[in-house]
């Protein structure tokens, strides 16, 4: 089953002499539990592309459907609540709240939602992750590797259809880059998760179901 729907996306910045074409005229489609790579250099757009997938960012033109949602035709509220129940997003950076602890981390957006926290996911979520050890630490306590584990273990808790991330690994080393990559990969099996990684290393992005790459904001 196809759950995202790509079409004729573009994304422009600026007018005249300092127009810059992020994203032009881009169609695909991902497939349910799908694990794919959009691979290209710094400044290739392919960042841009994934913050219009995730909603966070509008197109100047274009489409992009989760499941049947057309997402720039859904209002602000009703957008933000799609986003925060079925996307799950993972950043260079980890975006962790520095005064949460790790356990706090994870089960943000669930208390931003308003729901039940149910303490068997937590754990379970913890354990594969291998930081079930580590719930009461602050982010500055605990390593950059493990600080992504909690990225991650934040976008599983809810429960998405999709998980966005970009460049997960890019502020890590070698050993911490191949354990995030291969949690992600068991994430796309155990929990049958669609994953959608960007990154500038072919090497990760070989580990992916499929490759896309993208130049100046065009696929090739």
């Amino acid at each position: 089953m196809r759950i995202l729907k790509v079409e004729n996306l573009k994304k422009i910045y600026g007018k005249g002499e300092s127009k810059v074409v992020a994203i032009d005229d881009v169609s695909f489609n991902v497939e349910e539990g799908e694990f794919v790579a959009i691979i290209g250099p710094s400044g290739s757009g392919k960042s841009t592309l994934l913050h219009t997938i995730a909603g966070l960012e509008n197109p100047t033109s274009g489409k992009v459907y989760l499941y049947d949602k057309n997402l720039y035709k859904m209002n602000k509220k009703d957008l933000t609540i799609l986003r925060r129940q079925k996307i799950g997003i993972i950043y260079q950076f980890f975006n962790l709240i520095p005064t949460l602890n790790v356990e706090e981390n994870i089960l943000l957006p669930i208390q931003l939602d308003k729901k039940k926290v149910s303490k068997e996911r937590l754990s379970e979520i913890t354990k594969f992750l291998n930081i079930d050890n580590r719930r009461k630490h602050l982010p500055n306590e605990i390593s950059g590797g493990q600080q992504q584990k909690v990225a991650i273990g934040r976008a599983l808790i809810i429960d998405p259809s999709i998980i966005l991330a970009d460049e997960p690994t890019g502020n890590l080393d070698t050993k911490s880059s191949n354990e995030i990559i291969e949690l992600l990969k068991e994430a796309n099996k155990k929990y049958k998760k669609t994953i959608i990684i960007i990154t500038h290393n072919l090497e990760i992005a070989k580990l992916a179901d499929r490759i896309i790459k993208i130049e100046d904001g065009k696929f090739v």
